[in-house]
């Protein structure tokens, strides 16, 4: 089992910058790969963004290309979302989640991928 755990979400006003955490605990945590997903109200869940074991591959979704950065750190069992630059479309419940795949690539499915955990509220106020 592993258990992850979102912190870092709020209320910021467009334009501003909100940092997310992901803490996970369970599992050797550089054997994952990590994602970043959101949900907005009456929205599907949508990839945000992505990165390998090692952290040395990352991919993003094209709204958030160029104001988020995904890293880890695997000495302390973490991924971040730096999100600056933010708008009104952001407004979403983010949520982490880890691959256990041990073969392929970073994907940016959903169903690929295998715990999750609760979420955190970021709302951007225009």
């Amino acid at each position: 089992q592993v258990q992850l755990v979102e912190s870092g979400g709020g209320l910021v006003q467009a334009g501003g910058s909100l940092r997310l955490s992901c803490a996970a605990s369970g599992r050797t945590f550089s054997n994952y790969h990590m994602g970043w997903f959101r949900q907005a109200p009456g929205k599907e869940r949508e990839f945000v963004a992505a990165i390998s074991r090692s952290g040395g591959r990352t991919k993003y979704a094209d709204s958030v290309k160029g104001r988020f950065t995904i890293s880890r750190e695997n000495a302390k069992n973490t991924v971040s979302l730096q999100m600056n630059s933010l708008k009104g479309a952001d407004t979403a419940v983010y949520s982490c989640a880890a691959d256990f795949s041990p073969y392929g690539a970073v994907t940016t499915t959903p169903d690929d991928y295998d715990y999750w955990g609760q979420g955190t509220q970021v709302t951007v106020s225009s």
